[in-house]
């Protein structure tokens, strides 16, 4: 008798695939740069295709997005969206300057994806971050695509500058009362033409800027997209320097972190005259300038064509604890140091006493006094706020409580949104759709808070600006430099009593002092 073992067979186990998705990005929208993005959209699918241990898991792209800012590229979120809810695994970039230009958003987003076992593969550098003992050569290649980014920026800006110094600069944006012609120069466009006039001559016969704006908005005259007319928009008019036929180049600048700010000096203007044909005369604009910077001054506004003249944080902030004046800068020890002195005492030494105090010393106090409510928040600002907010009965504050909570429900409801997207359980066209939407209802609920926030009430002001400082001193590391934009944000003024004592007077209504 024989006997033959026959072998149990082992069940086959078939191997998971690797979900695999590829991202791509094209900073403009032109036919060339959409051709390329169809390109490397082909190029991807047949390369996850080709490899059998793969499953395509989609593919994600942005057209016409700066490659500086990852939270404003709806393509990048939603494969981050993707990522997170484990539909992706493994992620194609044909190179670390189309993923992103900004070093720190980099390595947020591989640190954030290695921990939820996602990888990144750049074709370019051939870098797979799965197999990174270390970060420091993404980091310096990150680098220098965000340098890439920069030097490309600083080649553009010069460019545009040498135009708007030739006078040959296109202007981006063409205000009320005038359209492009078929070369793209700034016409007169009669029915809006007619319109600026009217405003002109309203204001020169003895009325606001308000005034003027309900008078518009009776008439039904829309404005160039369809809003209501306001004082701001017709004070916007008439300080326009377009009018006359003028154009000042580069009224706002982008600084090196690729954020735009308006310019009061930074950078260089470049005004052109009798760039295009005036609707208004010369005389007539002067005359209604002159009516808006003295009505300013009769409300304590000082402006130039709608910017501050103040050049220095300090500047108009400082009062004098002794006579009340006003602190003027001076330069001492020729230039050696820069100090600021009450001017009463300039024009009189024997009207106040009162010695100069040097800038670097209010400075290191204003450090000193917002480090204290950093290391403090939880002990002065959180009871205060919390108090303030509970006994308020302003109506405005409660709505614009109402606002803030409304615009994180519309931030969660649009990760909500990409999660459906990225699940495919919406298409396209109802998420394009839904997000609109969302952003419009977010940016209504942002322009209401701007509205409440110039019309409330100072305990609602004061409640705000509260509210403001705590998150402030919730996120913020102690400081080690002065900051012009920190003690504008926070800071009404300063008083000096003398050299040795100073009061911080918060925009929240918190007075604080310091000993020099």
């Amino acid at each position: 008798m024989n006997i033959r073992v026959i072998e149990a067979q082992k069940p086959s186990v078939k191997k998971k695939k690797r979900r695999v998705a590829a991202y791509c990005r094209v900073s403009t929208d032109n036919k060339d740069q959409l051709e390329s993005l169809e390109t490397q959209k082909a190029h991807y699918e047949s390369y996850i295709l080709l490899h059998l241990e793969w499953e395509y898991a989609g593919l994600y792209y942005d057209t016409g997005i700066t490659g500086t800012k990852a939270e404003i590229r709806d393509g990048l979120q939603n494969l981050l969206t993707a990522c997170r809810i484990g539909k992706v695994e493994h992620v194609l970039v044909k190179s670390i300057s189309r993923f992103s230009r900004n070093t720190t958003d980099c390595l947020s987003i591989v640190r954030e994806l290695l921990n939820i076992g996602v990888t990144i593969y750049f074709e370019k550098e051939n870098i797979d971050t799965g197999e990174m003992e270390s970060e420091l050569i993404l980091s310096i290649l990150s680098s220098m695509a965000e340098e890439e980014s920069a030097s490309i920026s600083k080649n553009e800006k010069w460019s545009i500058q040498r135009r708007m110094a030739a006078g040959t600069y296109k202007i981006g944006y063409v205000p009320y009362g005038y359209q492009r012609n078929e070369n793209g120069d700034m016409v007169i466009e009669p029915a809006e033409a007619g319109v600026v006039r009217f405003i002109f001559r309203t204001l020169l016969a003895g009325n606001s800027t308000d005034t003027i704006a309900s008078a518009l908005q009776q008439q039904g005259i829309p404005t160039r997209k369809g809003g209501k007319w306001s004082g701001s928009t017709v004070r916007d008019i008439i300080v326009n320097e377009k009018y006359v036929g003028d154009a000042l180049f580069q009224k706002t600048y982008t600084d090196e972190s690729f954020r735009r700010h308006n310019n009061h000096g930074e950078v260089k203007t470049y005004l052109v005259s009798e760039h295009h044909e005036p609707i208004i005369s010369r005389e007539t604009y002067e005359r209604a300038n002159a009516l808006i910077r003295q009505r300013g001054k009769e409300k304590g506004i000082v402006r130039e064509n709608g910017k501050y003249q103040n050049r220095f944080p300090f500047s108009g902030k400082i009062t004098c604890g002794i006579c009340g004046g006003k602190y003027k800068r001076r330069i001492h020890s020729h230039g050696a140091e820069i100090a600021w002195v009450c001017n009463t005492h300039i024009e009189d030494i024997r009207r106040c006493s009162a010695k100069y105090v040097r800038d670097d010393v209010l400075k290191a106090a204003f450090i000193t006094m917002l480090n204290k409510l950093i290391f403090s928040r939880k002990l002065i600002l959180k009871p205060l706020y919390d108090t303030l907010r509970a006994d308020s009965t302003d109506e405005s504050i409660k709505r614009m409580q109402e606002l803030q909570q409304m615009l994180e429900k519309n931030s969660e409801k649009k990760h909500t949104l990409r999660q459906l997207r990225a699940q495919d359980i919406i298409d396209n066209v109802m998420f394009n759709q839904e997000m609109n939407m969302l952003r419009k209802a977010a940016e209504d609920y942002r322009n209401e808070l701007a509205v409440l926030g110039t019309y409330t009430s100072a305990e609602a002001y004061e409640i705000t600006e509260l509210d403001k400082l705590l998150k402030f001193t919730e996120t913020t590391a102690l400081l080690d430099e002065f900051s012009d934009e920190l003690f504008t944000a926070y800071v009404d003024h300063i008083i000096v009593y003398d050299r040795d004592c100073i009061e911080f007077r918060l925009k929240c209504g918190l007075t604080l002092k310091e000993v020099l």
